[in-house]
This record gives C-alpha cells, sequence and structure tokens, in this order.
C-alpha cells in the first residue's frame, strides 16, 4: 500500500468516478424504469470498459507495469467469473416473474451491495494473509516462506476449477428460489405481497405495510451473489495478495459494468456457451500458481497474458461449436 499512499490523487479519482457515474446511473440515465435496449446496453458497456482501462492507464503511469498488470488480471478474472453469476440472475428473473423493465433497478441495488460486501472481503482478506505467514522454513534446498490462508484459497481453487469443467449444464435450472437465504430471510422480518407495486420495495394492501416480490429478488440477488464472490475474492488474490486498492478497484469497475453486461448475455448466451471449461482452467491456474508461489513466483504480466487468452479461446470456442438447446 505504500505506492498507495504516496499517490493519494488515485484513490481521489477513484472514489470521484464511482460517486458520480452512480450518481447519474440512478438520478439522470434511469430515473424511470424502462426496459433496457442492446444499444443502451452496448454504450453503457463499453463506457464501463473504457473508464476501468482509462483507470488502468492512470495506475501504469504513476505506479508502474507490475500494479497495470495486476489491475488488468484482477478486472478480466472477476469480469470472467462474473458472467457466470449472470446466467443465474436470468434464472432469478425469470423464476420470479420479474417484469423487464425492473432489472434494472434490481442490478442496481444489487451492485450497491456488492460494493459493501466485496470490500469487506477483500480488506479482511488481505489482513487474514498478513497475520498467516509461517515462519522461513528450508524446502527442496529453498528458504521459503508459506502462507496459510494462499495455500487454503489456491487448494479450493483447483478443486473449485476441476467441479466447474465437469458441471452440468443446467444445475440451477430448476432450483426454487423461494428458499434461498435471502428470499427466507425477507420472508421472516415482512409479509411479502404476490404482486408487484411498480419498481416499489413496500406497497400497502388492505391497510397493512408488506414487501413486494421486489425486494425478495434483490436480497437473492445480494446472497448469489455472496455465494460466486466466494469463487471471485479468492481467486484475485493471487494477483496481488498484499495490495488490496488494486483489487478492490479492479473488482468494483468489472462488477460495475455487469448490468449493461447482463442485457447483452441474456439475447448472445450463445457467445459464452463454452466460458464455464476457459473458468474451470483459470481457476486451477490460480489455484496452482497461489500453490507454488513460496517456490516459483509466476509475474503479473505472464499472468495476465494466460488468462486473457484463455478467455478469448473460450469465446472462439462458443462461437465455433456452440451447444444446442
Amino acid at each position: 500500500m505504500d505506492h498507495l499512499i504516496n499517490h493519494p490523487g488515485i484513490l481521489t479519482a477513484f472514489s470521484i468516478i464511482i460517486f458520480v457515474m452512480l450518481l447519474l446511473d440512478l438520478g439522470v440515465f434511469n430515473k424511470k424504469s424502462h426496459v433496457v435496449s442492446n444499444r443502451e446496453a452496448l454504450i453503457w458497456s463499453i463506457v464501463w470498459i473504457s473508464l476501468a482501462m482509462g483507470f488502468s492507464g492512470v495506475i501504469y503511469y504513476f505506479m508502474g507495469l507490475e500494479q497495470f498488470t495486476q489491475f488488468q488480471s484482477a478486472y478480466w478474472i472477476e469480469k470472467a467469473l462474473s458472467v457466470d453469476n449472470l446466467f443465474v440472475f436470468i434464472l432469478v428473473f425469470g423464476f420470479f416473474n420479474v417484469p423487464k423493465e425492473l432489472h434494472h433497478k434490481v442490478l442496481f441495488w444489487g451492485i450497491i451491495g456488492a460494493l459493501v460486501f466485496r470490500a469487506i472481503f477483500i480488506f479482511t482478506g488481505v489482513e487474514l494473509i498478513n497475520m498467516t505467514y509461517l515462519p522461513e522454513m528450508d524446502l527442496f534446498g529453498h528458504a521459503v516462506r508459506i502462507n496459510v490462508v494462499l495455500s487454503i484459497f489456491g487448494i479450493f481453487l483447483v478443486i473449485a476449477g476441476i467441479k466447474s469443467w465437469f458441471a452440468e449444464d443446467g444445475d440451477d435450472g430448476d432450483k426454487d428460489f423461494t428458499k434461498s437465504p435471502g428470499a427466507r430471510l425477507i420472508h421472516r422480518f415482512f409479509k411479502v405481497s404476490e404482486n408487484y407495486d411498480g419498481d416499489k420495495f413496500f406497497t400497502i394492501e388492505n391497510g397493512i405495510k408488506m414487501a413486494t416480490p421486489l425486494l425478495v429478488v434483490v436480497a437473492v440477488i445480494e446472497f448469489t451473489d455472496l455465494i460466486f464472490a466466494v469463487d471471485s475474492i479468492p481467486a484475485i488474490f493471487a494477483i496481488a495478495p498484499d495490495d488490496p486498492f488494486i483489487l478492490y478497484t479492479s473488482n468494483i469497475f468489472a462488477i460495475l459494468g455487469l448490468r449493461a453486461l447482463y442485457f447483452l448475455l441474456a439475447n448472445f448466451m450463445y457467445m459464452f456457451s463454452r466460458l464455464k471449461y476457459g473458468l474451470a482452467v483459470i481457476l486451477s491456474f490460480i489455484g496452482i500458481k497461489m500453490l507454488i508461489s513460496p517456490f516459483f513466483h509466476i509475474s503479473s504480466p505472464v499472468s495476465l497474458l494466460i488468462v486473457g487468452s484463455i478467455l478469448i479461446l473460450s469465446v472462439v470456442a462458443s462461437l465455433l461449436f456452440p451447444v444446442k438447446e
């Protein structure tokens, strides 16, 4: 974090960009609920990716190539892993019959929650990593320092990658999302109406204040994101385990562009039909990188090249060999 302290302007710029963009998103461009068109989704996708790339350019200028490639690697890993998350969002919206014009509002508040929870996960994780280095020891003729948390994360990611490769497509297709902990939480504290009331989270029925199904959907989306963060957050710790600034800013830029990506994905799912195999390889690669890091360091530029190549190959394979419905 020393390089961040030397450049507080970078943190200030990041905070201003996020605040202004969220303000414009909620208060100007999406003040009224509406169905997001492909054109609008494409424009916003380009805007968010451009902002992320521009911010990485600032990091390169002030902090150097190593931090630049760390940001890029963490950004694209989070973006790719989030595509799996979006598939589940599509199922959730379909299960609860959410009107299309309300999808954006649900995703907006879901991502606001993600900003908070990701900060907790990342900053807590970095502290745990710093506290769990074992004393230096001699292994195979080399002096090494093994980190307990990173080793556990590494094993977990290798297993997750293997399970992801062999997972059956459509495993969540028949899932009852009313049994999600998020849905049960809302039903525990509120009476829930059976009907939507526009874009309201609460409504009045027969003189009784009740939560609408829209609030239930937001809670389900929030819980779903927490589950996916169990994979994605450990994955990016392999990139910059001691730099929460790089991890958090790359993570936030990645998830802030998810809403626009969702609306594109819903219409072009065939472009990602083979992505799960690419993600499985990426998870296993990152896990192996964590496990061998005390003995052999894979640099950030090399990691970025490997991750980028795997993502490109999986998308190309999806286009050439699409999965038939």
